[in-house]
């Protein structure tokens, strides 16, 4: 499926970003214009059934991974992904070949959770959203309610398909966790820097770092982009 994109920029190097479930491209917008003015053209991209993009017969991040090939330029200099979004983009970095990768707070493992309660919240109220997350900025409150109207709760199934925790990474790469990261806890995340990924923490910064903490996010980038 050829998914729809948003952009910023037009620098001479090439930023993808791949958001995480129930949101869509509008959810970088904190932090990709401060990309962007690295000297990037930053995409993002809409995820099948989230955004603009189509709903999708069947969600696993191995399809995910293979609309976004079909999507993205190829070779990018930098790719960034959050949580699912950052599932489906581990598996599409052997053929995506970026210069260097970026996993925000990723999906990787799997947790016990309530997938009814998870597709509920396409119904969520606007002080359910601000309950849910505290520290965003209004404009990201409203802009989420928005891609929660778009977004296809059939999504949640690809959860069942998490890859689990990845060997040495194929392209140099960075996980930024939050602080604490419920994602990846502290002895997952030893074991991938053992594995050679670079690891980093933003402290007091929960799963959508780059909407908690823009300024520590960006931070956490320091060298990467």
């Amino acid at each position: 499926m050829r998914l729809r994109t948003r952009t910023w920029g037009d620098g001479p190097r090439t930023a993808v970003l791949v958001h995480g479930i129930m949101t869509d491209s509008l959810g970088w917008s904190r932090v990709a214009p401060a990309i962007a003015e690295h000297g990037y053209r930053v995409i993002a991209a809409d995820l099948p059934g989230h955004g603009a993009s189509g709903r999708a017969a069947t969600y696993t991040p191995a399809t995910l991974a293979a609309d976004l090939l079909e999507t993205l330029p190829a070779a990018p200099d930098l790719a960034i992904g959050h949580s699912l979004g950052s599932a489906a983009l581990l598996l599409a970095v052997p053929e995506l070949r970026c210069a260097r990768a970026v996993h925000c707070d990723p999906a990787w493992l799997p947790r016990d959770r309530d997938l009814d309660a998870l597709r509920a919240v396409r119904h969520a109220s606007w002080h359910e959203v601000r309950a849910a997350h505290p520290r965003w900025h209004d404009d990201d409150i409203t802009a989420e309610l928005r891609a929660l109207a778009h977004w296809d709760p059939a999504s949640v199934n690809a959860l069942h398909h998490l890859p689990g925790l990845p060997d040495s990474p194929v392209v140099p790469s960075l996980v930024v966790l939050a602080g604490p990261s419920e994602r990846v806890p502290p002895r997952e995340a030893v074991a991938l820097s053992r594995r050679g990924w670079h690891v980093r923490t933003v402290d007091g910064a929960g799963h959508t770092v780059h909407r908690d903490d823009p300024v520590g996010f960006l931070q956490a980038l320091s060298g990467w982009l």
